[in-house]
């Protein structure tokens, strides 16, 4: 009997790339003996739960797309009891693509593709937020609602820059939000506008604010706030922090956590994995280490 593979893809992400790479695609796979199901989706959400209720008899769930494509594909295998889930296997497509960097995939699709029937598997943490589940990263604030409210020819036709110019038309209008933090046995409380759990060694295409001894099995997230500055000057400070790719205590919080609880005054927008992920007044953000196999 042969060997299958359910194959679901986002057909619009990046330029829809995957349509000239298609067929390529789907030969590399049935050259190595796999019987393939293709799914193209076709509304946001759809992948959760194709995977969700996926048939028992397929060796492999492969998908291809930008971050929240997989972000779909991971939480609903997330949601199959444990015995149940499979490897994923990632064509990154999108126009970002940070986890594939983090995971060290090929960027050309065919190449990422080959990876798969030859890579090996490997075990990596997932991200639980609040009963629903994240990749690689779950944030607020400035910049992070840029991915979702960036519509998709302008992600597209800019990619990278997409996320960066959206982020500084708001600078001038910055949200913060007062919250109380609990990690271990510490807990801080502070004006905050911006926030990330991350699980990657690239986020929005930069790699080294989360520091460079990322490792995606071992339990514990990056984590790292920002407080609102109090003035022009601390504004600037931050700001060259950040360009800098630099954790400057007097403005940040940077620390390494298995667990953190998030509690605000006012419900907070949050994004995971790029994506919106609700308004939360309250998050436990936990790492669940090593509940998935992705071919690397």
């Amino acid at each position: 009997m042969k060997k299958r593979i359910f194959f679901v893809f986002n057909m619009h992400a990046g330029k829809a790339r995957i349509k000239t790479k298609l067929s390529d695609i789907l030969n590399t796979f049935t050259e190595k003996g796999y019987e393939v199901t293709a799914y193209p989706t076709q509304y946001a959400g759809e992948a959760v739960l194709r995977i969700e209720a996926l048939e028992d008899g397929y060796e492999l769930v492969v998908c291809s797309g930008g971050d929240g494509t997989l972000d779909e594909v991971v939480t609903g295998m997330m949601r199959r009891p444990e015995e149940k889930r499979i490897p994923i296997g990632y064509i990154p497509a999108g126009s970002t693509n940070d986890f594939a960097k983090s995971l060290g995939l090929p960027q050309k699709m065919e190449d990422a593709a080959a990876r798969i029937m030859a890579g090996k598997r490997f075990p990596c943490d997932i991200g639980a937020f609040n009963g629903d589940y994240f990749v690689y990263i779950a944030a607020f604030g400035i910049f992070t609602d840029v991915s979702y409210q960036t519509d998709q020819q302008m992600k597209n036709v800019l990619g990278h820059m997409a996320y960066i110019l959206e982020g500084m038309k708001r600078l001038t209008n910055i949200t913060s939000y007062k919250m109380k933090l609990r990690w271990e046995d510490r807990e801080v409380e502070d004006d905050f506008l911006f926030g990330m759990v991350t699980n990657s060694r690239s986020v929005g295409g930069f790699k080294s604010i989360i520091g460079t001894e990322v490792v995606l099995d071992d339990g514990v997230f990056e984590v790292t706030f920002i407080k609102r500055p109090k003035n022009l000057l601390e504004l600037n400070e931050t700001l060259t922090a950040l360009v800098l790719a630099e954790i400057d205590e007097r403005y940040m919080y940077s620390f390494r956590t298995s667990r953190l609880t998030v509690e605000a005054e006012a419900e907070v927008p949050w994004t995971l994995d790029g994506e919106y992920g609700g308004d939360h007044r309250a998050a436990v953000i936990e790492n669940r280490k090593q509940a998935l196999e992705f071919i690397v």
